[in-house]
């Protein structure tokens, strides 16, 4: 497709995505060849709701020919959606649209060898010529559907977790703010902001929200316990929510461990462990999300110099602070090693994802008065983009923000995650 009709398509991505009706399109893009009878199958097998399918088809639409816009307009014209060709024709470039022709195969004869090698047996081609065979249907464009090669995943095979049940599920946010003073960890000014957001925005996505505030390690178990216990089968997801000091421990899954207010940590692969499979049975082959916004260790990332055409560089307030433990007498001393704690193997659980704050062994900044870079840039995204992208795709967005600010106009922050999630995960939102 024409990068200017890409691009028509993705402004409008979320008037499509609320509108359109699909079933009165798909048997009129089928005839006119602008998709396949496998994506139209696929298509109607996204998702339960309109909306699945609606998202599905855009995705899907952006995929195919040059011709496929205008045909797309064509049909929203013939099944009553007028004003939706309206607006996607304006600022559209004419095209005119030519019947798609196949490519010609031309056959080449093999060169004729000559005895002029004596006994040396003259060279052929290392495969066979090609006998002319039936020819692919072209797609809207004119070019020729490749075979798919055996084994390979298409990407328009790749299915969205049901995620339509009312209320989608429970929602723990763990929020630890006050720390003994017996140990050596500060309070965490700016948290409550950065729990206030989340407990709006997963309420938003109709979450079932609990908040929990300043609890001990035994505390934190127990609260994990009683959510794996909970009957989760009227529900299709479970988010774990943690914000607190973290430090780096030896693992065999996910890295990191994250502080009660006494002091004492419980690793990230010990919280995990409470909604897997085996634990939590009812929530089987269902997503279980854990955002955690916590220090990763006590490396400061300065970062590396780039071109200033690369990156729009912004910078964290003066008063930020760090959610690491301190590791030597200075909390702005920078250490010289990073040892990397994770094994050669990864067992891969499904259906988890771990979003991280920040990268293993490093810390994890926050702005007393906004909030943590993170969750600041977790919930925008969430907010803006929560209706036309999938889960993955907008950590992406919020990896690549987070790491364009700076601290002090020194120190930078990359967030990242564990992904085992099999299937794309949509949120649901209020315009569902």
């Amino acid at each position: 497709m024409d990068e200017t009709h890409k691009k028509i398509l993705q402004r409008n991505r979320v008037k499509l995505v609320t509108v359109l009706d699909p079933a009165k399109l798909c048997d009129r893009l089928l005839e006119k060849g602008v998709f396949t009878q496998d994506m139209i199958d696929e298509i109607q097998s996204a998702g339960t709701t309109r909306r699945d399918q609606a998202r599905q088809l855009v995705l899907d639409l952006e995929t195919r020919g040059s011709r496929a816009f205008p045909l797309f307009l064509e049909c929203l014209r013939e099944t009553g959606q007028q004003s939706l060709a309206e607006l996607l024709q304006n600022g559209a470039p004419a095209v005119t649209l030519q019947p798609a022709t196949p490519t010609k195969l031309e056959i080449q004869p093999l060169p004729i060898s000559s005895p002029m090698d004596g006994d040396k047996p003259s060279k052929v081609p290392d495969c066979p010529l090609e006998k002319p065979s039936t020819t692919p249907s072209p797609s809207p464009n004119g070019e020729q559907l490749r075979p798919k090669p055996p084994g390979r995943i298409r990407r328009d095979s790749i299915q969205n977790y049901k995620m339509d049940a009312s209320p989608c599920g429970h929602c723990l946010i763990i929020n630890n703010m006050e720390f003994d003073p017996q140990t050596v960890l500060s309070n965490r000014k700016g948290s409550n902001i950065d729990c206030e957001k989340l407990e709006r925005r997963f309420k938003a996505l109709n979450f079932v929200v609990e908040v929990k505030t300043n609890l001990k390690q035994r505390q934190i178990k127990c609260e994990l316990s009683a959510l794996s216990k909970k009957d989760h089968s009227q529900y299709d997801c479970c988010v774990v929510i943690i914000l607190s000091h973290g430090t780096e421990v030896n693992h065999n899954r996910f890295p990191g461990a994250v502080y009660g207010v006494d002091g004492l940590y419980i690793p990230v692969q010990h919280i995990t462990n409470y909604l897997n499979g085996q634990h939590c049975p009812s929530l089987q082959g269902k997503p279980k999300l854990f955002f955690i916004q916590a220090c990763g260790g006590d490396e400061k990332d300065t970062g590396f110099e780039v071109s200033p055409d690369e990156i729009n560089a912004s910078f964290g307030g003066l008063d930020d602070q760090t959610d690491a433990i301190p590791m030597s007498s200075s909390s702005d001393s920078l250490s010289l090693s990073d040892e990397v704690d994770a094994r050669a193997t990864l067992p891969t659980p499904s259906d988890i994802l771990v979003s991280y704050s920040t990268f293993p062994g490093y810390v994890s900044w926050r702005d007393t008065q906004a909030g943590s870079w993170y969750i600041e840039t977790l919930d925008r995204i969430l907010e803006e983009n929560g209706s036309t992208d999938d889960l993955v795709t907008m950590l992406m967005m919020v990896n690549n923000e987070v790491s364009q600010n700076s601290a002090k106009g020194l120190y930078k922050q990359m967030p990242g995650s564990f992904n085992f999630l099999r299937k794309r995960l949509y949120f649901q939102t209020q315009a569902q």
